[in-house]
């Protein structure tokens, strides 16, 4: 067969048999999607729990919130582990160990007896858990190869942009029907269902030997400064703001170990345990970036909008869970194309689509009222999920693209770290601004109940989470406009992903 143009013989056949998502690989996905839904469930699940935990627990959303910040801090610190992990110890091995420690945490979760054990089971979890999307990310990528990311990518993210309406609406049944700890329980025949899986369907891997050294003193600084970070930002909701002690000082010791992180991490003749080096990509830099502002906005969002519904409009946790759900259907619309035309088309123009899209489904929420029609509110969901699944999806494809096979594990890690990061930051940061917005509108006697003050709180806030929607405009822009098509036969270049 020859090329019509050319005449040349044409690899067409070839190329399209590469390029086809075939049986094996999509059964190895299909394993992987099973043990990653349950901790991709677990980051949204205790949505719809917290306004229940506060009251069982005599606490208020600040210090409940850390039942879903602790976890996803928990996620961030270990996440970095898992290029080095994965060298040194095999992929397979380590999404059955990821598996096994993720169970032992949410039986803990689930026979907690305070906030405080509860807190610290799941930052247990969260340890677990932080390991599994990253590992699954690894071993796909390296099974799918260049060609076929997107494809793969856009099945195996269904789960993943799912979780934050699924996870609330099976929450929300469980926690009305039988006990939040089983929110918690659930998780355990899940694990064993998908251990059973991995054990037989994912393929053994061969070990490094001479794997990298783990970056002991790398991990020793990141880990601790994001914690500090993230704690004296959950503790701006005292009356001193950003003056209080405690802010301060745990503001200033987060940056000042992060500082030397950076130093480190650039210095050292070992792989750090988060390689900053891999921003020397400009597609992967903006990834991250998109990865970090996407992750502020999606997770707190997961947290604002049940408690609008549950404390607003006096919904059970079952109600508000269904009534999040015209995301989901948003969701599946979206993925639908995304993957074939970020293929076909490249990253930037539908990230910027997509980004569009969601800042006008959150307009809506920034004007709720305690009437405000449920029809226009699930229509702005509607749009949300689409925008939400037609950005993140192309983001995933796009870090990948001009990296060497050898730093995939690395580029993982860091692209999982700084997802998870933003999530912390954006439930620490508006579940603070939450808590103040309450604390200003009552302050004249009226009740912390009251729908028209608590609406007024919920207003200010969503614009917050609109904030951090826009912004992803801006690193969106350096994404690759047009995937550039190579002649066939020849090898694209790596540096054309980054122009």
């Amino acid at each position: 067969m020859t090329s019509p143009s050319t005449g040349a013989p044409s690899s067409a056949p070839e190329q399209s048999a590469s390029d086809r998502l075939d049986p094996a690989l999509i059964r190895l996905g299909v394993i992987l999607v099973i043990g990653a839904i349950a901790s991709m469930l677990d980051t949204t699940i205790v949505s719809v729990a917290i306004d229940g935990l506060s009251h069982e627990f005599d606490t208020d959303i600040s210090t409940i919130q850390w039942a879903s910040t602790g976890y996803l801090l928990a996620l961030s610190a270990v996440i970095p582990l898992t290029g080095w992990a994965v060298e040194r110890f095999g992929a397979r091995t380590m999404w059955l160990f990821s598996l096994t420690a993720f169970l032992a945490g949410s039986a803990l979760c689930g026979a907690a007896w305070s906030v405080g054990s509860l807190i610290a089971f799941r930052v247990l979890q969260g340890i677990g858990g932080g390991l599994i999307t990253p590992v699954m990310q690894t071993i796909l990528v390296r099974a799918a190869g260049p060609q076929r990311i997107g494809r793969i990518m856009s099945i195996v993210a269904v789960p993943g942009h799912l979780s934050p309406i699924v996870g609330p609406l099976v929450g929300g049944a469980i926690i009305d029907s039988v006990s939040w700890r089983w929110i918690f329980y659930v998780n355990v025949p899940i694990c064993v269902i998908a251990l059973l899986l991995a054990w037989r369907g994912v393929p053994r891997d061969t070990r490094s030997d001479t794997a990298a050294r783990l970056d002991v003193l790398g991990l020793s600084l990141l880990s601790p400064g994001l914690a500090a970070i993230i704690y004296g930002l959950s503790q701006t909701s005292r009356p001193e703001g950003f003056g209080a002690t405690p802010v301060v000082v745990s503001l200033s010791l987060g940056a000042v170990l992060l500082a030397a992180f950076a130093a480190h991490a650039l210095r050292t003749r070992i792989t750090p345990v988060l390689d900053l080096r891999l921003f020397r990509h400009r597609s992967f830099t903006a990834a991250t970036l998109l990865m970090f502002l996407g992750g502020m906005s999606v997770f707190g969002a997961m947290l604002l909008m049940p408690l609008y519904y549950q404390q607003v409009r006096d919904k059970s946790a079952l109600d508000a869970g269904l009534l999040l759900a015209p995301q989901s259907i948003g969701t599946i619309i979206a993925l639908t194309y995304v993957g074939k035309l970020t293929d076909r088309i490249g990253s930037r123009p539908i990230v910027l689509t997509g980004v569009a899209i969601g800042v006008a489904g959150t307009l809506a929420y920034t004007q709720v009222q305690p009437d405000t029609s449920v029809w226009l509110l699930s229509g702005s969901l509607l749009i949300w999920g689409i925008g939400i699944a037609a950005s993140m999806v192309p983001i995933m494809s796009a870090a990948y693209q001009g990296l060497e096979p050898a730093a995939i594990p690395r580029a993982t890690s860091a692209i999982s770290v700084i997802q998870r990061l933003g999530g912390s930051f954006g439930t620490a940061v508006l579940s603070v601004i939450l808590q103040r917005q309450i604390t200003r509108h009552t302050e004249g006697g009226q009740s912390p109940s009251d729908p028209d003050a608590l609406t007024k709180a919920f207003d200010t806030t969503f614009w917050w989470v609109l904030g951090f929607t826009a912004l992803t405009l801006l690193p969106a822009l350096l994404l690759p406009q047009v995937k550039k098509r190579e002649p066939a036969g020849r090898t694209p270049e790596p540096a054309t992903a980054d122009r």
